[in-house]
């Protein structure tokens, strides 16, 4: 004979069992060869030039190895004296067609970024991601956006009203021109432009507020997996919450997809290849000109000046990989 045994269960624990029971979500992986070419060019046969390329690092967020390589002689890698970015570094002289080529391959496995990352950072660095950049001030037009507004005292939940702020604030729209430095009163001012000019916006209204908060950039792929050109950079940001660590954002894609804006709070797809960190950038060895706004795109210099942009070609592909 059976019997049916009826169990009751307090409310409470009934409205929070299927959350025990569920699995915690894997985390993606994408793995694929990312190819970073070009050559300097409109040089003279045998003229010397300068070249630093950024080279992704590997961490917590994607593992880099170098696959392929097509580089002159003496090429060296050296780490940025103040975000440790790692910089590939040349100098070559140009071919009989005034051309400088360069290419490397890397394999790379990304993983989908879930939540607040460790920490990492030491106390001099998370104290520079409090400090202003050159075009991301933390003063003037950008605090305008939180007249009248007070934040919450937590940094993750005042982190996502500036998120929602800069969300609503901003369309992502690259007509004309102006969009694409990352000036944060430019972006506020015209109310549109690129990834650039989202995070740093963002970051000028964390960092005033006491929230330490970096900038990154790197690449984005399609989703669709295969093979194919990469058309440009993409960039996102991260904001550090005492205990917690560092938290990423990507405002710009939230943008884009407005079915995405609470997973793009918190969550980065794999759908990308970091390159650097920061702004305002010194290389090594040091560059004779400025220091750069952001580096992801070859930088060359000859006869100590800046050469063109227009006269350093740029390719970048990617290949899916089981």
């Amino acid at each position: 004979m059976r019997f049916a045994i009826r169990v009751s269960l307090p409310a409470a624990l009934l409205a929070v069992l299927p959350l025990l029971c569920a699995a915690e979500p894997t985390a993606k992986k994408r793995t694929f060869l990312f190819t970073y070419s070009g050559a300097v060019t409109g040089l003279k046969p045998g003229e010397k030039a300068r070249v630093w390329l950024p080279v992704p690092p590997a961490n917590d967020d994607q593992e880099v190895k170098c696959d392929a390589e097509e580089l002159p002689a003496g090429a060296k890698e050296g780490k940025d004296p103040q975000y440790g970015n790692t910089v590939l570094y040349f100098e070559a002289a140009a071919d009989k067609d005034g051309t400088v080529p360069f290419l490397r391959t890397y394999r790379v496995t990304r993983r989908e970024v879930k939540g607040a990352a460790k920490d990492g950072a030491d106390a001099d660095l998370v104290k520079r991601f409090l400090q202003p950049d050159k075009l991301v001030p933390l003063d003037g037009k950008p605090l305008e956006l939180l007249k009248d507004r007070t934040l919450p005292k937590d940094p993750t939940a005042a982190a996502k009203v500036l998120y929602e702020v800069v969300n609503g604030h901003m369309k992502y729209d690259k007509t004309g021109t102006g969009w694409g430095r990352g000036d944060s009163v430019w972006a506020c001012d015209n109310k549109r432009g690129n990834c650039t000019d989202f995070h740093s916006l963002f970051i000028s209204l964390a960092r005033a507020n006491k929230i330490p908060a970096k900038f990154e950039i790197g690449f984005g792929l399609p989703q669709k997996r295969g093979g194919g050109e990469v058309a440009g950079y993409h960039c996102w940001a991260k904001f550090r919450a005492e205990g917690k660590g560092w938290v990423p954002v990507d405002i710009s894609e939230a943008n884009k997809d407005p079915k995405m804006n609470e997973y793009y709070f918190g969550n980065l797809t794999e759908d990308r290849v970091a390159f650097s960190t920061g702004r305002d950038l010194t290389l090594v060895p040091k560059q004779d000109g400025e220091p750069l706004n952001y580096f992801v795109y070859p930088y060359v210099e000859v006869g100590g000046q800046p050469h063109p942009t227009d006269k350093v070609r740029k390719k970048f592909s990617y290949k899916d990989v089981d």
